[in-house]
């Protein structure tokens, strides 16, 4: 029982730094090719449907209360 919690943590643990090393790669590869622009803007969510990213940033309020960003 305590094998599988331990090894739960664990994994947990692997795939916040595997997120990491995965961010900081893509930064370093968009800095490294400028000339392909941005891949996507920090500011924004990237969160939409269409995946084209929202015109302001997530922490403004939406335009339309029914949509999210």
């Amino acid at each position: 029982m305590m094998t599988t919690y331990l090894l739960a943590i664990a994994c947990i643990f692997c795939l916040a730094l595997g997120g990491m090393l995965i961010d900081r790669l893509y930064r370093r590869f968009a800095a490294s090719h400028p000339q392909l622009g941005p891949f996507r803007d920090p500011g924004k969510c990237g969160s939409c449907s269409a995946g084209s990213g929202c015109d302001t940033a997530c922490d403004a309020p939406p335009a339309n209360p029914t949509r999210s960003c």
